[in-house]
């Protein structure tokens, strides 16, 4: 009997052998993977719908299913039944961190600067008026923004700036087109941007300093008309050659199409001499959706394609660079800082949300 029991443990362990030499490395399953759940800006929809952002993730265990709205109105979402939050910005990320009263600061792995979208002709007339110049070696275009501020406090109308009056676009009231602040990103960090230099180039930090800047907020706002809550519409409707001459929109919206060879048309991206940077934030309620946060920051894989989608990674500076490199129409800086680029700083959420009231006349 004991020899009988001897001869099939022998052979069991032949077994083992035999399997573990015929399973090949694609055998392997990998990871478990785990379904989550979050909510974006409309400005990532397309990164977490491509199939190699699927597969990445995958790869470490992740199946992210995504839902969009305006950042500001994340919190307006069930964010106890939700994974993660993902806002464009690191304002909207706070006030959804105190809201779920998460201890662990929110992760920012990549960020967009903040860019005016015009067409050749438009950018040419803010040339020959002082708005705008083009490096002649990278040929990346800066916007005059305390000069636009100028116009805008004048009340001038396109039609009073040299070489206007042969583009039929160029009439009416000079503005940009922005999304809704109370509702977006993009919309409170123009309201950030503005009040910032209206204050003498300082953030905004007392009521009295709110006040003070008031005013052309309001005029900037109203102006629009109704504003729209995603920042994918504004620029939706520039590709479509309808709207305003100028428009803000992420720099990454118009580099994304720009790598992946699309039509941009006559669009030229000029940046602000000074802009505003908007961090994407993801703020993690669960193990897995903080999973989320270190990848997109750490996983070199996702890095690369978060630069192929336009986005700067915090973790790699150089990566938008090599993605957008060599190109002219429209050409982008790959350093802000040699394009002559400076930054401007963000209030706290508390003053933010009294300067977006104070731009939408509350």
């Amino acid at each position: 009997m004991k020899r009988a029991f001897g001869v099939i443990a022998a052979l069991v362990l032949l077994g083992g052998v035999a399997f573990a030499l015929l399973k090949t490395p694609g055998d392997d399953p990998g990871p478990k993977v785990v379904s989550i759940t979050g909510v974006i800006g409309s400005e990532k929809r397309d990164f977490f719908k491509d199939p190699d952002v699927t597969a990445a993730l995958a790869e470490q265990g992740l199946k992210v299913d995504v839902q969009t709205t305006g950042s500001w109105l994340m919190n307006e979402s069930k964010l106890d039944q939700l994974d993660f939050a993902f806002p464009a910005s690191l304002s909207p990320a706070e006030a959804i961190r105190g809201q779920l009263q998460l201890k662990d600061a929110p992760i920012r792995p990549f960020y967009s600067p903040l860019v005016v979208l015009a067409h050749q002709s438009t950018a040419k007339v803010l040339a020959r008026n002082g708005l705008a110049s083009q490096d002649q070696n990278s040929r990346v275009w800066t916007f005059k923004m305390d000069e636009y501020l100028n116009l805008v406090k004048a009340g001038r109308k396109w039609e009073e700036l040299d070489g206007a009056k042969e583009e039929p676009d160029l009439s009416g009231s000079i503005y940009m087109t922005t999304t809704d602040p109370s509702e977006s990103s993009s919309g409170a960090l123009y309201i950030a941007l503005v009040s910032f230099l209206l204050n003498n180039h300082q953030v905004v930090s007392t009521d009295a300093e709110v006040q003070q800047v008031k005013s052309l907020l309001l005029a900037l706002t109203s102006r629009q008309g109704i504003q729209k809550s995603s920042s994918d519409e504004p620029f939706r409707d520039f590709l479509s050659n309808v709207g305003n001459p100028l428009v803000l929109a992420y720099e990454s919206q118009a580099a994304q199409l720009a790598v992946e060879g699309k039509n941009t048309g006559d669009m030229v991206v000029l940046y602000p001499d000074t802009t505003i940077s908007s961090d994407h934030t993801v703020v993690g309620r669960t193990a897995a959706g903080q999973k989320l946060a270190n990848l997109l920051r750490d996983n070199d894989k996702l890095r690369k394609l978060e630069a192929r989608y336009g986005f700067r990674p915090q973790s790699d500076p150089a990566a938008f660079g090599l993605q957008t490199a060599g190109r002219e129409n429209p050409a982008f800086a790959a350093d802000l800082r040699p394009a002559g680029v400076k930054q401007a700083a963000v209030p706290d959420p508390k003053m933010l949300a009294k300067l977006v009231d104070a731009a939408k006349g509350k």
